[in-house]
């Protein structure tokens, strides 16, 4: 299996993925449109924090299932825990060092249509609304 290396924008934090990577995710929730990041899928084994896991922030909305890690100094988002899947990581190719996902096929991933179950939920925030 393939090791990638990866990182933050500022180096502060760095980690390494196990993966083939033959396709990237896209996902079109609310969250990951504004971030605009491309994934692949990990198991949570597959993936190391190399250094500056005290730098990482985690920012959870809605359900607070999924967390959403990035960088506190630079503010970079380089992966997140799966909502739907808690035993995965989505991370952002877009952080991993000199890896071109240009010529890979974008998998749609459907997440505008995932419940919204947050009291006060903004607007902005697709998707059914549980009562």
């Amino acid at each position: 299996m393939p090791r990638h290396l990866g990182s933050c924008h500022c180096g502060a934090v760095t980690f390494a993925i196990e993966a083939e990577i033959d396709h990237v995710t896209a996902c079109d929730c609310s969250l990951c449109v504004k971030k605009n990041a491309r994934m692949v899928r990990v198991g949570e084994d597959a993936l190391t924090v190399l250094s500056g896991e005290d730098q990482l922030g985690v920012y959870q909305w809605n359900t607070h299932r999924a967390r959403h890690h990035f960088c506190r100094t630079c503010g970079i988002y380089v992966f997140h825990r799966k909502r739907a899947a808690p035993d995965m990581y989505e991370v952002n190719v877009f952080c991993l060092d000199g890896f071109d996902p240009s010529g890979l096929p974008v998998r749609a991933s459907e997440g505008v249509g995932m419940s919204v179950a947050a009291e006060g939920a903004r607007e902005a925030w697709p998707g059914p609304r549980e009562a």
